[in-house]
């Protein structure tokens, strides 16, 4: 009936010999700046707007380091991920002033903050751009330029079939430069040029600019697009098609071995690593944290680590749970996911844990609010990083833009039948304070992106008023993971049938941790002695799913664990308790 998978203990009893530096079991939390808090009642969530909850997020959550979505001088085409200076704040955010008060406050109350870094492509807008486009002797190579094919007819076509992330040709025509230039993501966001030293050298010294400001780490947007194969006799390779589908406008008409995960990627990703590390030696400050995003085959964000030479990313966001976890998931396959990752971690990096964020749909609208507490305990007593995206703690779910209100491009280029298929507003939909004005997010009653419908009964001010609910249960969760068991202690993770799911967590002669997690729709009765060896006679009740009965501090007997439907329980027992 059950098994016990041993190997994971070994695997990160190595991994905590380094155990010193802040970021190691980190709780990290995503801020997503336009929908977080509105200070001065524009609608728009701002700098200003953070600060203001710097409270919440260190004293009240717990959490160790806010990321935030990208903040830079824009025009917003792809809201903010198009940068017109790298140097800058978007005013609706704030200015620099705002971003270094930031940055004092978090550090005085012992919160990192990490910003979002953009290398892939600028905005067409910015200042490079402009002058390279008119052959400006500095810049002219910044981009990735080329004057295209020219068919027997005469008629001048793309330098290749590449495809954009949002549709169509990756190739625009400049009047100006009289050639095309290449743009992965929209029209409006051309492509940097990492073959060109001075553009290098350029990003390099924006991350020394930031480091200046007071910030603690990036977060590295869209990794597997920074390089692009090289043209051989003046002419760019095309890339084969896939086959999966028939429309040759949508990126996954072809298979992209031309356009990601070059080898000189990885390479690019140790060199701002070294960047990051000369800044901290040689200002004597704590871990400047690289925070490394690519939707990329596993082996490949293992790669993101580094070699056996130079030191890469801390953490490169492990999407194994993310991508391949859904609303019937079961046991086993959650299991698998998981075990995928720790069968392929390298002994000396950390594991990290992730199920949502910006560009996917919430937790609880794509895998259940039932099961909204379970897939939190689960991701904060794995061993390593947790990360969580801003509203998750409250179970928020996505909100339903209309077709009229929808602004992500990548909906805005589909139609209105099929637009909410691809839309990221869903879930980057104002937060839910509490049950004033705009649900306590601005002043104003009109906001970027609607305020979901449900704001009244569900927000931060109501839970944490409730003697039960989601927040509480993730607060436990953050306080448990300070204690030295869940930082140092040997991990193993045991399967009973094909649907629930048992992690141990053990530091001898300390405390022993259980997670119980049941993928069943039936409740079940849990005899935890039939799993594993010398456990406690007893547990605390750290704490559980909303389902349960189980009232945090409670004293429950390890054979006599009762879990509803989509529930998971944490307790914790005395080691030398065992019989």
């Amino acid at each position: 009936m059950w098994r016990t998978l041993s190997i994971i203990a070994l695997l990160y009893a190595h991994a905590i010999v380094a155990d010193e530096h802040w970021w190691q079991h980190a709780n990290f939390y995503q801020i997503y700046p336009r929908s977080f808090k509105d200070s001065d009642g524009d609608g728009v969530g701002d700098l200003r707007g953070i600060m203001e909850k710097v409270t919440y997020l260190r004293h009240e959550l717990g959490v160790d380091a806010i990321w935030l979505s990208p903040i830079f001088k824009s025009p917003m085409a792809d809201f903010g991920y198009d940068i017109s200076d790298f140097r800058d704040i978007h005013e609706e955010f704030g200015t620099i002033a705002d971003l270094e008060a930031l940055a004092q406050t978090c550090s005085q109350e012992g919160l990192k903050l990490i910003l979002d870094f953009v290398p892939n492509h600028s905005s067409d807008e910015n200042e490079w751009f402009v002058k390279s486009a008119s052959n400006d002797p500095t810049y002219r190579d910044y981009y990735v330029w080329h004057p295209g094919k020219i068919l027997e007819n005469g008629t001048r076509v793309p330098p290749s079939n590449w495809i954009s992330v949002f549709r169509g040709s990756a190739w625009e025509w400049n009047e100006q430069r009289q050639a095309y230039y290449l743009h992965q993501f929209l029209v409006k966001q051309p492509d940097l040029n990492y073959r060109h030293p001075a553009l290098v050298q350029e990003m390099k010294d924006v991350l020394t600019f930031w480091m200046g400001k007071g910030v603690h780490g990036f977060r590295i947007d869209a990794v597997p697009y920074l390089f692009e194969a090289l043209p051989v006799n003046n002419v760019y390779p095309d890339e084969e098609k896939s086959g999966s589908t028939d429309d040759t406008d949508n990126p996954n008409y072809l298979i992209h071995t031309q356009t990601q995960n070059l080898d000189e990627t990885f390479d690019m990703i140790y060199q701002w690593r070294a960047v990051v590390d000369e800044y901290k030696q040689l200002h004597a400050t704590e871990d400047i944290v690289l925070m490394a995003e690519a939707y990329t085959p596993l082996m490949n964000i293992i790669r993101l680590f580094g070699d056996d030479v130079s030191e890469g990313a801390h953490v490169p966001f492990n999407f194994e749970v993310l991508s391949n976890t859904f609303k019937d998931t079961t046991g086993q396959q959650f299991y698998d996911n998981i075990k995928r990752w720790l069968d392929v971690v390298p002994s000396n990096r950390f594991s990290n844990w992730v199920l949502g964020n910006h560009d996917n749909r919430r937790v609880s609208s794509r895998l259940g609010v039932a099961r909204a507490d379970l897939y939190q305990i689960a991701l904060n007593v794995l061993p390593g990083i947790a990360v969580t995206y801003n509203g998750d703690e409250l179970a928020m779910e996505d909100v339903y833009i209309s077709w009229d209100d929808t602004i992500d491009p990548a909906a805005c280029n589909s139609n209105a039948k099929d637009y909410l298929l691809y839309s990221r507003d869903p879930v980057r939909a104002p937060f839910q304070w509490d049950d004033s004005v705009s649900a306590g997010f601005s002043t104003n009653r009109t906001t970027w992106l609607p305020v979901a419908s449900n704001y009244k009964t569900l927000n931060y001010k109501a839970q944490k008023a409730a003697p039960r609910s989601h927040v509480k249960i993730f607060k436990a969760l953050v306080r448990l993971r300070k204690q030295r068991t869940l930082r140092e202690g040997t991990m193993e993770m045991a399967m009973i049938g094909d649907n629930i799911i048992v992690i141990k967590r053990h530091l001898d002669s300390v405390s022993t941790v259980v997670a119980v997690l049941n993928f069943n729709k039936i409740t079940q009765t849990v005899k935890l002695s039939t799993v594993f060896d010398g456990l406690p006679a007893v547990f605390e009740v750290i704490t559980s799913s909303l389902q349960t009965d189980y009232i945090d501090g409670t004293i429950i007997g390890r054979d006599d664990i009762v879990l509803p439907a989509d529930a998971a329980i944490v307790l914790e027992g005395n080691t030398a308790n065992g019989v």
